[in-house]
């Protein structure tokens, strides 16, 4: 049996992940910090510690106590808006983070990491769908400190034999099917549980911007749920002996801010208020993956992420959110 540290666990696609690891039998112990994570999240029994990544000594304790077999590592800032206003804590967390970790990692010759990385690092798309040889100029400090660490990782394969995929999310969305775990976020800005929230208070939701250049007006992304996303990582642990490089995870297939409106509706059973409000700097007028290469070499293929059942998990788990 492997043993897998997830770090960042206790977060949102962290502990979904998690979740599915142990169902399918993997050792599993998490490292958070808990600013963000919810050890609620976790399954009864999963062990966690509590450690920063800016600790460089309680990293080393954590390779000293477990015998790691591969790293997930989710543990990560990943507010844009707030990566503009302090790049410092952007780049201190995540990127000298993550130097911290791979110190810790090579010093107990723990040479295998999935890295949870983001379309942020392509910036304003050139075309779509994007794929990954899609020139990559992010446009916030978030998606490019997650960029430097992608070439970090290529320097460290190079130099030390260092194993790794690189996983570029595009939405993420949805909860598990039983409703035990969700997103929980605070602030939250993800377009649905925002949608979904304004359903239940019957105050309009924000759409920003009602004039981009889609069939609608409105911006468009690409959903992909976060179970789907949670099995690309399991898939990407059994692959990374035979391919080193980055992937993308999305379906494919763009929504519009207006559609998922529409849709929420008919999952809640009622109509939901909006209002247009400007549009955001930066916001591009559309978003989404081409995923060939990820179903190409990993095998896999979204199979949750049609735009009704991602809505339709997300409204069961706002319903009856526990924390």
């Amino acid at each position: 049996m492997k043993t897998i540290l997830v770090t960042g666990g206790a977060g949102y696609i962290g502990s979904h992940t998690v979740k599915r690891l142990i169902e399918q039998d993997f050792s599993v112990v998490v490292a958070d910090n808990l600013v963000y994570g919810h050890k609620e999240a976790l399954p009864q029994n999963t062990p966690l510690e509590i450690v920063d990544l800016d600790d460089r000594g309680g990293l080393k304790a954590l390779f000293a106590k477990y015998t790691f077999d591969a790293v997930i590592h989710f543990a990560a800032y990943a507010y844009v808006g707030e990566s503009v206003q302090d790049p410092a804590k952007y780049y201190r967390n995540n990127v000298i983070g993550t130097l911290n970790l791979l110190d810790a990692m090579l010093e107990a010759d723990v040479k295998e990491i999935v890295f949870s990385s983001t379309c942020a690092t392509y910036g304003e798309p050139q075309y779509t769908p994007i794929d990954e040889a899609h020139p990559q100029n992010p446009i916030n400090a978030y998606g490019a400190g997650k960029l430097m660490i992608e070439r970090v990782f290529a320097d460290y394969k190079r130099a030390y034999d260092l194993r790794y995929i690189a996983l570029r999310y595009f939405n993420a969305a949805g909860a598990t099917a039983d409703a035990t775990i969700g997103a929980s976020h605070d602030p939250e800005t993800r377009l649905i549980p925002l949608v979904l929230r304004a359903a239940q208070s019957d105050k309009p939701v924000q759409i920003f911007g009602d004039e981009y250049d889609t069939a609608d007006g409105t911006c468009v992304r690409d959903y992909i749920h976060i179970d789907d996303l949670a099995d690309a990582h399991i898939l990407a642990l059994k692959a990374i002996d035979q391919y080193n490089g980055a992937l993308n995870l999305g379906t494919g297939i763009g929504v519009s801010v207006r559609e998922i409106i529409n849709v929420a509706q008919k999952v809640v059973g009622k109509k939901i208020m909006f209002e247009i409000a400007k549009p955001r700097a930066g916001d591009p007028a559309k978003l989404v993956a081409a995923n060939a290469k990820a179903r190409e070499i990993l095998g896999w293929s979204p199979s949750r992420s049609d735009i009704e059942t991602i809505i339709a998990s997300t409204w069961n788990w706002e319903k009856s959110r526990r924390f």
